[in-house]
């Protein structure tokens, strides 16, 4: 009996210290898994504010740009060479702009040493020049996109769609913004000089190893790539010296992963003039803006003489559990970018009580719904196949899709082509910041989303559309389905052109 109490006693030993040691494992991993920069350093660097990309226009009136994707070095810190890829320089790219009902064609030289593709995010265009993952650049390959730009004026952003490693190409630094401009758009009192109190803020979150730029997910990070840092425009622990009461902050969450709740320090309202694709009917006073990767915003801030203040990203708790928010970057906070009033500031003209009307649709005259429902095994259960068409629209008709989100994680929803509008979430009329022309939305766990879009064309029933998660980590897993329109009584045909050949101009 002594024998048999001393093996219950070992085991009891053994199961306690394996208890203890599991206890202390998720203490360890709990405590360690919140990020927070607030407060722990000094923005010393001064914001560097992407040139604006030159062009030449032809005879007839096209805008013609060049982009290379090349690979490089890029000093982020002093003295400290980390290998990055940039277009036209070592990294991110120049800022792309033209008005509604330019001409527009695109040069893109692939001068890295695999292939990878340039999606226009945001842009209304012919699928077959969309950049997606059909439209594939070769090394040493070229690709000349060309369209009419039909839409209104907005802040775009462009970045590769390669199929499966699109994550990792777009952390290595290949984004850069498109601003499309327009009539409208020109006659409202709103900031408008660019790099002075009009600003571009490319935000991402980064890590580093050393000299590298690390992308390895931590531990249960299952929404992807989270860094420990961020950088706006390139630049860690930047600031920027104005000189305007009003400056206008062109947001884009170009982070792969992390989603971002951007605010100020001391609570100060400001006025959301855009979402995604343009303006919104009226300026919306709010404290907070959220962003999930690939959306865009526009806000305008009041700032007073001589002040500091900081862009702050705060706390989320629509992630879902405490589970999700710990380990998904819910309950992180980042000082991101240090705005610093000059002394005098030259007066601002208030903001237009009224911006415009919306060109989304709003639903009354859709001709059928669809359902998607998000998971990380793809979108209704299918993962990505570049060979399969998942859905066919008609063009020139409007429909309601519903996405699902109960898949305990957060989750995004982009689609390429179209601007669409957010009639309700979970039943309710959206907030503010959802009711802007939206071509990405954040959709946390438990949350259902009904999105009003109209299909205008061109139809090519060879050539899909994307939609998917722009958590990219997820995208890359398969997280992604494939649209094309076509006209009445077309019928979807197998994809085509999923790849250009080294030396090949295509498009």
């Amino acid at each position: 009996m002594s024998r048999f109490r001393r093996v219950l006693i070992i085991l009891g030993s053994v199961v306690t210290a394996l208890v203890l040691a599991v206890g202390g494992l998720f203490a360890w991993l709990w405590t360690g898994a919140d990020v927070s920069t607030v407060g722990k350093a000094s923005f010393d660097n001064a914001l560097a504010i992407p040139p604006l990309a030159e062009s030449s226009v032809d005879k007839d009136g096209t805008r013609v740009f060049d982009l290379r994707m090349r690979a490089g070095e890029t000093e982020f810190e002093d003295g400290l060479k980390t290998p990055t890829w940039g277009f036209n320089g070592s990294y991110l790219g120049p800022t792309l702009r033209a008005a509604r009902g330019e001409k527009v064609r695109v040069h893109i030289e692939n001068g890295l040493d695999e292939a990878s593709s340039v999606h226009w995010h945001g842009m209304h265009l012919p699928a077959r020049m969309d950049g997606g993952p059909h439209q594939m650049i070769e090394p040493g390959g070229t690709w000349t996109p060309h369209w009419t730009v039909d839409q209104p004026a907005a802040t775009l952003w462009y970045h590769p769609h390669p199929h499966g490693a699109t994550e990792r190409h777009v952390r290595q630094g290949l984004a850069g913004m498109f601003i499309l401009d327009d009539d409208r758009s020109e006659e409202l009192a709103l900031p408008r000089r660019y790099g002075v109190d009009d600003l571009p803020v490319i935000v991402q979150d980064v890590r580093f190893d050393g000299g590298r730029l690390d992308g390895e997910r931590r531990i249960m990070q299952n929404v992807g790539f989270l860094g420990d840092r961020t950088m706006v425009n390139g630049t860690l622990r930047p600031y920027r010296d104005v000189a305007d009461e009003l400056i206008r902050l062109r947001l884009l969450n170009a982070s792969t992963a992390r989603t971002y709740a951007f605010g100020f320090p001391d609570g100060r309202s400001f006025s959301l003039t855009a979402t995604d694709g343009g303006l919104l009917e009226r300026p919306a006073p709010m404290d907070r803006v959220q962003l999930s990767p690939g959306e865009r915003a526009e806000i305008v801030v009041r700032m007073r003489a001589g002040e500091r203040v900081m862009l702050r990203s705060f706390p989320q708790d629509n992630y879902g559990d405490g589970w999700q928010r710990r380990f998904g970057g819910g309950d992180d906070s980042f000082d991101v970018l240090e705005l610093r009033a000059a002394g005098e500031l030259r007066p601002s003209p208030d903001l237009p009580a009224a911006l415009g009307e919306l060109e989304t649709p709003d639903g009354t005259d859709a001709v059928r719904g669809r359902h998607f429902d998000l998971k990380r095994s793809g979108v209704n259960g299918r993962a990505m196949d570049l060979g399969r068409v998942d859905e066919t629209v008609t063009r020139g008709t409007t429909e309601v899709w519903t996405v699902r989100n109960g898949n305990g994680m957060p989750h995004n929803f982009h689609v390429h082509d179209v601007q669409f509008r957010v009639l309700e979430v979970n039943g309710e009329t959206p907030p503010a910041a959802l009711r802007g022309p939206k071509d990405t939305v954040f959709v946390p766990n438990g949350t259902t989303m009904r999105l009003a879009l109209r299909f205008t064309g061109p139809a090519d029933p060879a050539t899909p559309y994307m939609y998917h998660c722009h958590l990219l980590y997820h995208e890359d897993e398969g997280m992604m389905g494939q649209f094309v329109v076509v006209e009445k009584g077309q019928r979807a045909q197998a994809p085509s052109n999923r790849s250009g050949r080294p030396g090949h101009e295509h498009g």
